[in-house]
């Protein structure tokens, strides 16, 4: 049990001191990630593609698998502590039932082996076959006892108990031994049987008090057992449950003590016969080995144990009342504070998507989230304090709330995860924008129609949505294989993962590099202009100092030779061009 009870202590460590900060790590190993590609694209150089395995969806997979694992560790740990609870507490209550048995067989056998008829008188005969017969009775009220040792030593083999080879040990020599009885009173009865015929002087009296004497005083010994025995209990109900059956325990005392007057007032009509008619009765009751002396001294046991036992029971109720009050506390504040962080992650979604203000109203917004959100942090750490006295109170369920500490951590932990992530998005958003001269008009064109055909509110397309959207927008993407390439060469270049959805982000990468793309002529022919130094014409030199080889190549073979009057040999008409040119994809 205290090995286990390290294991979930180190357990709670780990989740408490040695995960939080893996999640800093992995929330900024995206926010990382998704800036480096921004950069990258921005700067017109391939998008970075991490080694296999260490993609960010391998990450989240491999984070969604240690999450399982804790998750079927602590399960783990707290079925095996019950079962640990439960094995020490049947191994005690084997201990106790075997002691006491043990106890009550000792010289049994040595008794039953006497050969003491042999010598004996008829008168002594007699005593000794009703003797006999009395132990019968006690034996037969062992049965019970014997079985229930049993019964518990084959709980504790099926439960894997670690100690069972002494238990089953035990349990078999008290097994032979009763077995052992049982053949040899058998074996006495038949030979006290086969000598004469037993006097009808025995003392009717000192049978009785036998008779009753060795229930009533197994009856103690089992209320002894009773009233000592250890209980666990983990609600109220059950608590009050065994307090209502030891009030009535309590109940049946009277009776109990008539019971035992009963015994003793034959026991003290044995010693007045004897005294008044000088009978020699040894001492000893030859039916019973129960005294009364041993009757009361057991009797004062029980009474003494009773208040100890009311003792114990207001202890425990008061403990479970108290674990009903962290249960309560720590359900009314996760009551609350779960609903909230669904709300928040609802909330923040909503800024994502939709379109109030330009994006540094939304980055603002979520920044002020974020501070809530930071902010809101204590009652997180109350929640936890609470959690962990609930833990060490050995508290397992509660039924005032469905949310449990790992729930709620889980939930903190996407929280933070989904604020960053989404600062980080509308940060590259503005990046993008302002490197590609978007205007907020564009960027709300661009988010009507990312929106528009975002059913599910996901914060990304399919690949159909994306399909659609395109054709939305005028773009010529048929089903034939002709149209089905074309869309094979979009989605290379907005999901190059080949994740299957495309982010808003690379939507808007895409769109503002084909924007960018449909230049007019006069835009075109201005960027010639400049190239040429402000003439008319360019000459193919100036084309290869200026472009990169294979666009200078390309213009060069196909401008006309430039004709006005303040023409130069070799000069190109790049204003004809341009016209001719205009809207072409490869300039």
């Amino acid at each position: 049990m205290q090995a286990m009870q390290q294991k979930l202590e180190d357990f709670r460590d780990y989740r408490r001191l040695h995960k939080p900060p893996k999640v800093q790590e992995k929330c900024q190993l995206e926010i990382n990630f998704n800036t480096l590609q921004t950069k990258l694209r921005l700067s017109n150089r391939p998008a970075f593609m991490p080694s296999e395995g260490k993609m960010v969806s391998d990450i989240n997979n491999a984070w969604g698998g240690l999450e399982q694992a804790e998750k079927g560790y602590e399960e783990w740990l707290l079925n095996e502590i019950r079962r640990l609870e439960r094995l020490d507490h049947l191994a005690e209550k084997f201990r106790q039932k075997a002691s006491i048995h043990e106890s009550w067989t000792d010289g049994k056998e040595s008794m039953l082996q006497k050969r003491d008829y042999e010598t004996a008188s008829l008168s002594e005969i007699k005593a000794l076959l009703k003797k006999h017969e009395a132990f019968e009775s006690d034996l037969a009220a062992h049965q019970d006892r014997v079985e229930q040792i049993a019964a518990i030593a084959q709980e504790l083999n099926e439960l894997d108990y670690y100690d069972s080879p002494s238990v089953n040990a035990r349990c078999q020599k008290i097994c032979d031994q009763w077995d052992n009885l049982g053949v040899l009173t058998q074996k006495r009865r038949e030979a006290l049987e086969k000598t004469e015929k037993l006097l009808e002087t025995i003392d009717q009296l000192y049978l009785e008090y036998a008779k009753r004497a060795a229930p009533f005083n197994n009856w103690m010994e089992g209320a002894m057992e009773d009233l000592q025995d250890t209980f666990i209990v983990h609600t109220i109900e059950e608590i009050q449950g065994l307090s209502m059956a030891h009030e009535q325990f309590k109940a049946t005392l009277p009776e109990a003590d008539k019971e035992r007057q009963a015994i003793l007032g034959i026991h003290n009509e044995v010693m007045k016969i004897a005294q008044t008619y000088h009978v020699n009765m040894s001492g000893t009751n030859p039916y019973s080995t129960i005294s009364t002396q041993e009757i009361n001294s057991k009797w004062d046991r029980v009474r003494q144990l009773v208040p100890k036992r009311d003792q114990a029971l207001m202890e425990e109720h008061a403990r479970q009342q108290q674990n009903e009050r962290l249960r309560k506390q720590f359900a009314a504040q996760a009551n609350v504070i779960g609903p909230w962080i669904q709300t928040k992650m609802q909330e923040i979604g909503r800024i994502a998507i939709e379109m109030h203000g330009t994006l540094e109203d939304q980055i603002n917004h979520l920044r002020q989230y974020e501070k809530n959100i930071v902010n809101y942090k204590p009652k997180i750490d109350q929640l936890e304090s609470d959690h962990q006295q609930i833990q060490e109170a050995l508290i397992f369920d509660n039924k005032h709330t469905n949310y449990t500490m790992e729930h709620i951590r889980v939930g903190w932990e996407q929280l933070l995860t989904t604020i960053a992530r989404t600062i980080n998005e509308v940060e590259n958003q503005i990046l993008t924008r302002d490197a590609k001269g978007i205007s907020q008009e564009q960027m709300n064109e661009f988010r009507n129609s990312f929106n528009h055909f975002d059913r599910e509110h996901s914060g990304t397309l399919g690949p159909e949505e994306f399909k659609a959207c395109l054709i939305s927008l005028g773009y010529d993407i048929g089903n034939d294989p002709q149209g089905e390439a074309e869309f094979a060469r979009i989605m290379g270049i907005v999901d190059p993962n080949r994740l299957g959805v495309v982010t808003f982000q690379a939507f808007i990468d895409f769109m503002s590099r084909e924007t960018a793309d449909t230049d007019t002529a006069d835009q075109v022919m201005a960027s010639f202009k400049v190239l040429a130094g402000d003439k008319n014409y360019i000459t193919a030199d100036e084309l290869r100092r200026e472009l990169p080889p294979d666009q200078a190549e390309y213009c060069i073979a196909r401008m006309a030779p430039y004709i006005g009057h303040d023409a130069v040999p070799g000069a190109l008409d790049y204003m004809s061009f341009s016209t001719a040119l205009y809207g072409e994809s490869d300039l």
